[in-house]
């Protein structure tokens, strides 16, 4: 089907100013999702006595709806993204507060919501969200004087940290933060306040791991190299040294009969035993493709807003990823964070695709302004009337 710069449809529109590059990486990723779900998923359902490819089906069709949302979200204008994440966010507030009071508890955390017979994450949802607003209200800040914007997103800022605790969720916690902290910084404030919300950021560690055990004991384990050899950590380590640089073979490793959370939150680690390393760089460049080409958008971006916002979203994306695979080298302890279309799961795959949804409708190529102020062509001149006169 070709598209013609003559149709004035909200579809053609969209064609012709989305980002192709971005959206082929993006599509790209999705498909790299699908065929590494085939080397983690079929021995963790067997293990938990489900069908073969029960979690296959799962993340493809999670990933096909991921993908739909993606383009219906790409579609909207630059105010429509702020009334959509509006309304994201006051929803997933909702749902976090509800989570708090009936939320299903697995493993000691309660982060879920059943609806209609499936799990829902509200914190997921809510991410990409308060990235947008934070956004919009660092911007007010700029230029808005009487307007409380910087207050404002102390206060929703510290508030949502709070429902996550209260789960509690660390590890999105700790993103929110770093989102949170990062606009703070992009946005020109003081650079004596950043560092000072550092130091708040740190004591709030500290806190965490006074408080939850479950915390105490990964940064322990983490501190302590060797002395926990069975633990997730230390056998997606090992992954690595047996995949080499090109691994074992689809299909051939082992690593994923024995990690529980094989298909989710140490998938990269099985991708390292079974197609090695350089799968491994190529998974991580592509990752950081969408991220750099996300933010070299938001830098030719005049309105502060809008700019601001595209950082936060990348950012999210991009942390996100990053703190997956750190923990699966053993850089960082274990979050429980999952990979971005990669890692299975419902509720963030479809948070991921609005997040990247959001990118793509704000890196849409607008008109220039100041080109459109000027005449389309330049006055006609009859030639044949300055000849007759002579």
């Amino acid at each position: 089907m070709r598209v013609s710069r003559a149709d004035r449809s909200r579809l053609a529109e969209w064609w012709f100013t989305v980002d192709h590059t971005l959206l082929a990486a993006i599509l790209s990723l999705v498909v790299a999702g699908l065929v590494l779900s085939l080397a983690a998923s079929p021995a963790v359902a067997e293990k938990k006595g489900y069908a073969t490819y029960y979690f296959v089906v799962r993340h493809f069709l999670f990933a096909a709806t991921g993908v739909g949302v993606m383009l219906v979200v790409s579609l909207l204008d630059r105010v429509s993204v702020r009334r959509f994440a509006l309304v994201l966010f006051a929803v997933s507030i909702v749902a976090l507060v509800l989570v708090a009071v009936i939320g299903v508890e697995v493993n000691g955390a309660r982060r879920w919501l059943r609806v209609a017979g499936h799990s829902l994450q509200p914190s997921e949802f809510v991410k990409p969200a308060f990235a947008v607003l934070m956004a919009w209200l660092f911007a007010q800040a700029q230029t808005r004087p009487d307007m409380p914007a910087l207050a404002i997103a102390v206060f929703a800022g510290v508030g949502l940290a709070s429902l996550l605790v209260v789960q509690p969720d660390v590890g999105q916690t700790l993103l929110v933060a770093a989102v949170w902290g990062a606009l703070f910084f992009l946005s020109g404030q003081p650079i004596v306040a950043a560092a000072g919300l550092a130091g708040v950021g740190l004591l709030g560690l500290g806190a965490a791991y006074n408080i939850f055990p479950h915390v105490a004991q990964r940064i322990d384990r983490f501190l302590t190299p060797g002395a926990n050899e069975n633990t997730q950590v230390a056998r997606a380590m090992q992954s690595f040294q047996e995949g080499g640089f090109l691994g074992r073979g689809p299909g051939e490793g082992t690593i994923k009969n024995v990690l529980p959370d094989a298909h989710t939150d140490f998938i990269f680690a099985v991708v390292a035993e079974e197609y090695g390393v350089i799968a491994c760089l190529a998974l991580l460049a592509l990752f950081a493709f969408i991220v750099l080409r996300a933010l070299a958008a938001a830098s030719r971006e005049s309105d502060a807003a809008t700019r601001l916002a595209i950082q936060a979203l990348a950012l999210l994306f991009g942390l996100q990823a990053l703190i997956n695979m750190a923990v699966n080298v053993g850089l960082l302890p274990a979050k429980g964070m999952t990979l971005p279309f990669i890692s299975i799961g419902g509720s963030s795959t479809i948070a991921i695709s609005i997040t990247l949804g959001l990118i793509l409708a704000l890196t849409r190529r607008r008109p220039d302004p100041v080109r459109l102020k000027k005449p389309r062509f330049a006055p006609r001149v009859d030639f044949s009337e300055q000849h007759s006169t002579r």
